[in-house]
């Protein structure tokens, strides 16, 4: 250790801080990892979470209490009342429960990054990153991608999709959206099959991928059940972090603080440490360090879905059946941002995740608006580190974007519809989506139906926000700096310009792969 204490403290052992810490520990700096929630080798992680549907652990009691946070809510529109928000809790954050997608951003959002102010995050910057983190099993060769990479990329072969699989991309095609086998390819569009962060039909997290490797070496440190309170500073320099440790708080030193607790937990520990909205500051009694729009910034996929009543050949046969393989990722209409729009097959509906290997037979087609214009907030409750921030989401809230929304929700109408599905339709869809189907051709109507119903895809981004250090919305520099403040860095999906048009984690695991070239 430096007199200091440590070189770095990383808070969060998630996608971006376990990628973060155990690069920066094999470089030979001194690392603290800070965990809140359990600190657990592989081989002891809950089996249910290993399943390639993650159903099965979120009906699982025993599985989720450990590592998913309890008590985090959010509203997802101005018309909805607060429920369970799902963010991962101990070594593998989010990475531990979320649906092992692996999917990369088209390149187009870092031309956006590079045009925010994000300089080093263009296309170029990032690609090699993106490689550097995946074993490809199928495109591993091409120049855009990487084998021998901490997290695995499957692709499920066509004759194990799931029934919904199937008739999504029967009626996509048919539809005229083209055949993309790799949508991780830089620009692809269309049909694709979903790459998976899983190893022989096994979930790998990035505590199996970075840590587990990372822990024989002698200079990283990692410490579970560890909540921060804050930040500590020597004038406007950050100095270490406050940590409650068993119910007793210490002070750990280091020459660089990184938070790595992501979306909601990062702008929370900032908000404690007196780095936030002054006003809202001043309000809970916390000294304003920096007037920073730390939690303004908040954004995720909001998504509609078109329940399917599906066939028995149609329907899931084990609850460990994976529950999607298929995405279309496409451009709404000509004057719409590219992409920006997703269609996700859904093996089963969440009664079907409830009662997988029963009677039960219900998919869905989902679609999900992946760029998005609308902005949430995220606030304290209090200053106790143990209490969760007030999250409220505000999806919809821009015009914009339940503009493009209707337009999605009634192209999937037309696909579930189509002949090319009808195979896996037993019943009616009308009937399975009354309401939907009562307000489909009056805009008014159908924007007062996504807003009351509409579900987010647990990609929460965007509370630090990374930009121009001039633009009033940053909060971190393009070298993921807080600014105004010295030794103190963000470096998780939070410090994303605006939601990836994609599924987030694969980015998040980037960033970190990224700054641990970067850190000083």
């Amino acid at each position: 250790m430096t007199s200091n204490g440590w070189d770095v403290i990383v808070v969060g052992a998630g996608s971006a801080g376990a990628a973060l810490a155990a690069r920066s520990a094999e470089k030979g700096k001194r690392v603290l990892l800070l965990e809140a929630g359990p600190d657990y080798r592989s081989a002891e992680m809950h089996e249910a979470w290993r399943s390639p549907n993650p159903a099965v652990a979120l009906m699982d009691p025993t599985a989720a209490a450990h590592v998913v946070w309890m008590g985090l809510n959010s509203s997802r529109t101005e018309k909805q009342q607060q429920a369970p928000y799902w963010r991962g809790r101990g070594v593998g954050g989010s990475s531990s429960v979320n649906g092992q997608i692996a999917i990369r951003p088209p390149m187009e959002d870092f031309e956006e990054w590079a045009r925010l102010g994000c300089t080093g995050w263009s296309p170029d910057d990032v690609l090699p990153y993106f490689a550097k983190l995946e074993d490809d099993e199928d495109f591993g060769d091409q120049p855009y991608h990487g084998r021998g990479g901490p997290t695995p990329i499957y692709r499920m072969p066509q004759d194990q999709w799931g029934g919904v699989d199937a008739g999504l991309s029967r009626a996509a095609l048919a539809a005229g959206f083209e055949w993309a086998a790799d949508v991780n390819a830089p620009h692809a569009t269309g049909v694709s099959p979903y790459p998976i962060n899983s190893r022989h039909g096994r979930r790998v997290t990035v505590n199996d991928g970075y840590l587990e490797t990372a822990r024989d070496l002698g200079n990283l440190c990692i410490r579970g059940d560890a909540l921060v309170d804050r930040v500590v500073f020597e004038g406007s320099r950050a100095v270490g972090v406050r940590v409650v440790v068993d119910g007793t708080a210490r002070t750990e030193y280091a020459d660089t603080v990184v938070l790595s607790a992501g979306a909601i937990h990062s702008p929370a520990i900032l908000l404690r440490s007196g780095v936030g909205p002054a006003a809202d500051l001043r309000s809970l009694g916390v000294d304003v360090r920096a007037d920073l729009p730390v939690g303004r910034g908040l954004q995720d996929h909001p998504m509609a879905m078109v329940a399917l009543p599906i066939t028995e050949e149609a329907a899931i046969k084990t609850p460990h059946d994976r529950h999607t393989n298929v995405c279309v990722r496409w451009t709404s209409g000509p004057d719409a941002p590219a992409h920006d729009l997703m269609f996700v097959s859904m093996n089963m509906s969440v009664l079907a995740m409830a009662t997988a290997g029963t009677s039960a037979r219900s998919g869905a087609f989902g679609v999900w608006l992946n760029q998005a214009c609308s902005r949430g907030v995220l606030t304290l409750t209090s200053t106790d580190p143990a209490d969760q921030p007030l999250v409220h989401e505000r999806m919809l809230s821009d015009e914009r974007d339940l503009s493009r929304l209707r337009t999605g929700v009634r192209t999937l109408v037309e696909l579930a519809r189509s002949d090319a599905a009808a195979s896996i339709i037993e019943g009616s869809i009308e009937r399975e989506n009354e309401a939907l189907f009562a307000v489909l051709d009056d805009d008014s109507e159908l924007d007062d139906h996504l807003l009351a119903t509409v579900a987010d895809a647990q990609h929460g981004t965007s509370t630090c926000r990374m930009g121009d250090p001039g633009d009033a919305d940053t909060v971190v520099d393009p070298s993921c700096r807080v600014l105004g403040l010295e030794g103190l860095r963000v470096i998780d999906a939070s410090i994303f310009p605006s939601v990836t048009r994609a599924n987030t984690n694969l980015t998040a695991i980037m960033v970190g792969e990224l700054m641990a070239d970067r850190l000083d």
